[in-house]
């Protein structure tokens, strides 16, 4: 794990990929230890005769090296076909299991939408009482904010680990013991950070969390919600019990073998250190494009509380899809959104407070596990010459 990757076969000839954050390719170690539950051992994991016995000693090692990767126990793991299903079970089944009457819930501003549009229709469909925190102008939530919104009829608290746009790291632990001092429930959205960074949920005191396997070299439709031992919650799906009763349907044993094997990996590669391999080079990236854009260059986020592959820049005079339409062999993203031909600023961004002018500028590249020296030089280079005739 040590030595250099392979070439990746999706990326060897295409444009310089920054935009892991968005998705990643799948690894082929996932895709090889996911293929055989494709063909050959396909049987019902719930089934009671031979054909079941090889995808249930699957299924119970995938659960085991996703619960693995976060510090929980197998048991403690939830397969779902996504991180917005995982985040609906966590926010729909904690709130429709309290009894309360009309219970409150708190997130915050930056929240991916999986979050925000379920606290939304919560409020619409049940009406939950909705409580969206403001954040600095580094994209965190002050603990001082939170302590002041918890009440007694607070049921649950929600908030990610890591920004998809900023990279922007909570304070979780924080956080998670001032919701448990009201006697709420902590959801944290991992799917950024999961293989990122370490993540333990015993050490950050969270009740749940959501694991993402296409942000970690697994493929999509394939995720899993941590549920601490002696949490309650409302199903997201009814039927034939399998998923703790959480999420019936037959289990896809290929997909949990792949967010298993991914798991495993990620693990090994925080163990090796390759985040800081990451972090370099996207450190060297922002300072090819400071030192040849003196006084342009704006980073959005935290400094230093942010992931190791997640940089934000914002270019004085240079709007962000101008620069990536004059930048073709780059593949990033912008974070801003278009509508009929006109450009918004990202929501993550405004909630900070940044100016339009400078959201508008916005850029997001993410690197990752097969990110390298000459992605950096060519992205570097070819960003400068486009911003520099702006």
């Amino acid at each position: 794990m040590t030595g250099p990757l392979p070439p990746h076969p999706e990326l060897a000839d295409g444009p310089v990929y920054l935009d892991y954050n968005a998705t990643t390719p799948v690894d082929p170690r996932v895709a090889e230890a996911m293929a055989p539950y494709l063909t050959g051992f396909f049987g019902n994991p719930s089934s009671s005769h031979s054909y079941a016995e090889v995808p249930r000693r699957a299924l119970a090692e995938a659960r085991a090296q996703v619960a693995a990767l976060i510090g929980a126990a197998p048991h403690e793991i939830v397969f779902t076909s996504s991180g917005s299903e995982a985040d609906l079970l966590a926010l729909r089944g904690a709130v429709l299991a309290s009894g309360r009457a009309r219970p409150h819930l708190i997130t915050q501003a930056t929240e991916h939408p999986a979050v925000l549009e379920t606290a939304r229709a919560l409020r619409r469909l049940h009406g939950v009482r909705v409580t969206v925190l403001p954040v600095t102008g580094d994209g965190l939530v002050d603990p001082a904010a939170l302590a002041a919104a918890l009440t007694g009829e607070t049921v649950l608290v929600s908030v990610m680990a890591a920004n998809n746009e900023t990279g922007a790291l909570q304070p979780v632990a924080e956080l998670a013991a001032l919701a448990h001092d009201h006697g709420a429930l902590f959801h944290c959205d991992g799917a950024q950070a999961a293989g990122k960074i370490p993540l333990d949920v015993r050490r950050l005191g969270v009740d749940l969390l959501t694991v993402v396997g296409h942000k970690m070299y697994a493929p999509k439709a394939t995720a899993a919600l941590f549920v601490r031992d002696g949490v309650r919650l409302e199903p997201v799906v009814y039927g034939g019990g399998q998923e703790r009763g959480l999420r019936a349907g037959t289990e896809n044993v290929a997909l949990a073998v792949a967010l298993g094997a991914a798991s495993r990996l990620a693990g090994r590669e925080l163990a090796d250190g390759r985040a800081g391999r990451v972090a370099a080079l996207r450190d060297a990236l922002h300072r090819r494009l400071a030192d040849a854009l003196p006084g342009r260059v704006r980073l959005n986020g935290p400094v230093g509380a942010r992931l190791p592959n997640t940089l934000n820049v914002s270019i004085d005079g240079a709007l962000g899809h101008e620069l990536l339409a004059a930048c073709p062999r780059i593949a990033a993203s912008t974070g801003s959104a278009c509508h009929s031909g006109a450009h918004s600023p990202s929501p993550v961004l405004r909630a900070m407070g940044l100016p339009a002018g400078r959201a508008l500028g916005a850029l997001r590249l993410s690197l990752g596990r097969w990110s390298c020296e000459a992605d950096v030089d060519a992205a570097a280079a070819a960003l400068i010459r486009a911003a520099a005739v702006r």
